[in-house]
């Protein structure tokens, strides 16, 4: 059997789609404009490429948007006012500050100042702290965009086998917990792996769903899991470029074994990545509702 290719790419139109709907009576029957402000330190290539990819579809989506570029030698007092006045801007409605920082900022301390009203990356400690809780917040943007993977393509994920190999605080601490929540794509069993887990094909062989976000580059191969598997592959990694100078990307999952086994899996490129970024809209959108009460 092969594989049927759940399309982040197509997913997120739909989704993105439904936003523009939104955006627009937002503006027409409440004079409301959602507003995105994303803070760049630095000129890392990566970064570049995210906060302007992430402007172009704020734009395309009637969303107001602003980006500001800080030299790499700004200082964390510097960062830290300018998020105290967007806190403060009643244009903006989500404040996006684009990691890694450069070493001599603190981040978390950048975090922790933005208001948590206006944290659409829904990584302030209150955000965090209300997901854990299963109560209303902004949910951090790969996790909610794998839950809407799920739910829009019909995965049944309750009292679901849920293996999760990576525990960082973007993407595996979160969407463990969010998966275990008694919530739609939700009320699984869910096992969290990382690098001093033992055993590990164990568990794997056992779960019908594997979110991989370990970022090791087809790391898990088609021996390592069962027939009729789900696969969330989370992970981007480079492994070469192309004749035209192209990054050529691989997820953690060896992707041309392991479709031959399972019954639904992501592509890379083309699967959660483009869900990230439509997840960051449509928490701004909610952002802009909440503060006006709608």
């Amino acid at each position: 059997m092969s594989a049927k290719i759940l399309s982040g790419t197509e997913i997120a139109k739909e989704i993105r789609a439904e936003l523009q709907v939104e955006v627009a009576e937002l503006k027409e029957k409440h004079g409301i404009v959602p507003g995105l402000v994303t803070i760049l330190v630095g000129e890392d290539p990566a970064s570049q490429s995210y906060v302007s990819a992430k402007n172009k579809t704020a734009h395309a989506l009637g969303i107001h948007s602003e980006q500001v570029t800080l030299d790499v030698e700004t200082s964390e007092e510097d960062l830290l006012a300018l998020v105290t006045k967007y806190n403060k801007d009643d244009k903006i409605n989500g404040i996006l500050v684009q990691l890694p920082l450069p070493k001599h900022i603190n981040e978390g301390k950048v975090l922790f100042a933005i208001d948590p009203a206006k944290d659409v990356d829904g990584f302030h400690p209150v955000n965090v702290g209300k997901m854990m809780l299963g109560e209303q917040c902004f949910l951090p943007c790969t996790p909610h965009g794998i839950l809407e993977i799920l739910k829009r393509s019909g995965v049944e994920t309750s009292g679901a086998e849920v293996v999760v190999v990576g525990r960082s605080n973007i993407v595996g601490k979160p969407i463990a917990n969010l998966m275990l929540q008694k919530r739609e794509a939700g009320n699984a069993t869910v096992t969290l792996c990382h690098t001093r887990t033992k055993n590990m094909d164990a568990h794997l062989k056992r779960a019908d769903i594997i979110i991989a976000a370990v970022g090791v580059a087809n790391m898990i191969k088609a021996n390592q899991v069962k027939e009729g598997v789900v696969v969330i592959d989370v992970g981007v990694n480079r492994v070469g470029v192309s004749e035209s100078g192209k990054a050529i990307l691989a997820g953690d999952v060896d992707f041309e074994g392991v479709k031959e086994k399972a019954a639904a899996i992501t592509p890379v490129p083309g699967g959660v990545g483009p869900m990230t970024i439509t997840m960051l809209m449509k928490n701004t959108v909610q952002a802009a509702r909440q503060a006006k009460g709608i």
